[in-house]
């Protein structure tokens, strides 16, 4: 397809990524799921208040212990003590697991929803964005991207709630405790909040360059794999690998910078926390011989410490897995929120199959790709009667095959009409255009099934004799009967098919599709000479009562088209039939008899 060369459209990196409106849009986008994240948040903050409260119990625990030591010891009130302490514990333990529950059905229905909406949008966008996206970027969206936001979702979000409720529950427990103790643990752990914030705002750059690196990298090694017999045969697997390096080096970078960052959080919590022991051990040394409090308030300040710390650390490496999050769904987003093809739900006008007369015009249109300085079609006009066979003809790049997509509706024209059966294209579905025309083109395209599923594609209540027929008159039904199973064979990458058999499947299936307009770009320019005659004859018997658009680079094809036009830059700078061009001597007899020239 002519077009601009692929590539993707801005640099993310060249502009600030808004984490907060990303994380706002996915909560948005998780309204459905409400009650259930609801749920499991409060089960975790219910979780996280057991374990606040707990320490305060065991420090009770710990003192009837002591007591005992240098006493009688009250084991009724220690056995009670601890019945409390393990139901705690137990309770603590089932909340978080109904909450992992919880979050792990959401995160995943979430992901569905989001790899559901991003395929419902692959159909409704223009050709134009495919023209300016590589196809592994947009995979890398679906793949990457979504797991990204659902494992955030699923391990990250709880946290988060989980570490706030633990922090500010400590915070208030340990100054019911003893405010002295409190203050010295706070203070201690205080310059942990510096860092952190100062780490996070200097990391989430690299995080998002790192998702915006990971889509260049799929993408190179999608058109990389592809290709691989062009890139094999060109001997160029030393640049597509220097190219590799480059890119894939750029996703290290990437990936260094935000984990160096992200990585200080953890052994810089582990300092402070380590830091927080020694000063509540201290003060809580100094406190007791004073009287002012007990040995158990000291094991609490302990295990209070260890609970203060480490929902810095956690909720520092929740705030890593968000900015991760922000730039996946951020990409993610950008691609839902895409520019669609315009709706035509409301459009009313429809033609029948079995009702089109077949005439086809084309009025002064004009259309340009987005990127080019001058249009690719400039004021083209024609008429198709019905039944001729019209055939296109021109260099590379005058603009045939955009020709064929702006009469499918693949492309918005920029100014004039297109117009079938003196009804324009403008108030026909895309639809509805599809359905009247058949198209056989150069690329081939086959779905691992069975041949006789690939040759059916898509079409309703077809016999397996039909099936039979068309493949006589293409001349594959003998190659089908050589195979394993017959029309039943199974059709694979690994199958060894060449590619003028796979040519021959899809002008079969475009055989038995029954519209009033047919397409050919290129049909035969896969397959031998021979093969060719075979299915010119074919294609003669299917073009037969139907309006035909050929587009052909070998012109011995089309010597019996009804009118030929010659395209050059946009624009017909001949036609005719065969005999009256080369008549002329014009531009079509100059590249007809350079086809014969030794």
């Amino acid at each position: 397809m002519p077009g601009p060369m692929r590539g993707r459209r801005g640099n993310p990196n060249e502009k600030a990524k808004d984490f907060k409106s990303a994380i706002t849009r996915l909560f948005k986008e998780l309204n459905k799921y409400k009650i259930m994240v609801i749920v499991a948040l409060i089960l975790a903050m219910l979780g996280a208040i057991i374990g606040i409260t707990a320490p305060n119990v065991l420090s009770k625990l710990t003192d009837e212990i002591q007591i005992g030591l240098f006493g009688k010891m009250n084991i009724d009130k220690v056995k009670q003590i601890a019945i409390i302490l393990g139901s705690m514990y137990v309770a603590n333990a089932l909340f978080i697991y109904i909450q992992s529950i919880l979050m792990a059905d959401v995160s995943n229905k979430f992901a569905k929803d989001l790899r559901t909406s991003i395929s419902e949008k692959i159909n409704k966008l223009p050709l134009r964005y495919y023209d300016l996206h590589s196809k592994g970027d947009i995979l890398s969206r679906v793949t990457n991207d979504v797991d990204t936001i659902a494992q955030t979702m699923n391990q990250s979000l709880a946290t988060l709630v989980t570490s706030i409720t633990l922090f500010l529950g400590t915070i208030i427990m340990m100054f019911y405790t003893n405010w002295i103790m409190a203050l010295t643990a706070i203070f201690a752990s205080l310059v942990g909040f510096v860092l952190m914030f100062l780490i996070l705002g200097k990391s989430q750059k690299y995080f998002t360059a790192r998702q915006t690196e990971l889509g260049k990298l799929n993408g190179h090694i999608e058109e990389i794999y592809s290709s691989l017999n062009v890139v094999k045969v060109y001997n160029g697997e030393k640049k597509a690998n220097e190219k590799f390096d480059e890119l894939n080096k750029s996703v290290y970078d990437a990936n260094l910078k935000s984990q160096f960052l992200s990585g200080l959080m953890h052994p810089i919590m582990n300092f402070i926390g380590n830091f927080g022991y020694v000063a509540v051990c201290i003060v809580g040394a100094i406190l007791t011989m004073n009287n002012i409090i007990t040995f158990g308030v000291i094991v609490a300040f302990m295990i209070y410490v260890r609970l203060f710390t480490n929902p810095l650390s956690q909720i520092a490496q929740s705030f890593t897995s968000l900015q991760s999050t922000a730039a996946a769904a951020e990409r993610v987003f950008e691609f839902v929120d895409e520019k669609e093809m315009s709706d035509e739900s409301s459009f009313t006008k429809k033609l029948e199959k079995d009702k089109v007369k077949g005439k086809i015009e084309f009025e002064n249109v004009v259309f340009q790709y987005d990127n080019n300085d001058k249009p690719t079609i400039n004021d083209f006009s024609m008429i198709a009667n019905p039944g001729e066979k019209v055939a296109i003809v021109g260099p590379t790049g005058a603009g045939k095959t955009t020709l064929v997509n702006l009469l499918m509706k693949f492309y918005d024209i920029d100014s004039g009409d297109i117009r079938i059966d003196d009804v324009s294209t403008k108030e026909l579905t895309r639809e509805n255009i599809h359905d009247l025309f058949t198209m056989v083109l150069q690329d081939t395209w086959l779905f691992e099934g069975t041949i006789k599923e690939n040759i059916v594609y898509n079409n309703e209540n077809i016999t397996d004799e039909q099936v039979i027929e068309v493949c006589k008159t293409v001349g594959l039904d003998h190659f089908i009967r050589t195979l394993p199973n017959g029309y039943d064979a199974i059709l694979s990458e690994n199958e060894s098919v060449s590619a003028g058999q796979k040519q021959l499947l899809t002008i079969a299936r475009g055989m038995l599709q029954n519209a009033p307009f047919l397409i050919l770009d290129e049909a035969t320019s896969n397959v031998d000479t021979r093969t060719e005659e075979m299915v010119q004859s074919a294609m003669d018997k299917l073009t037969k009562g139907k309006t035909s658009f050929i587009i052909a680079h070998r012109l011995s094809t089309i010597k019996n088209a009804d009118l030929i036009l010659v395209i050059n830059n946009g624009n017909i700078v001949e036609q005719g039939n065969h005999e009256q061009l080369m008549a002329k001597q014009g531009a079509y007899a100059e590249l007809y008899n350079s086809q014969f020239e030794m």
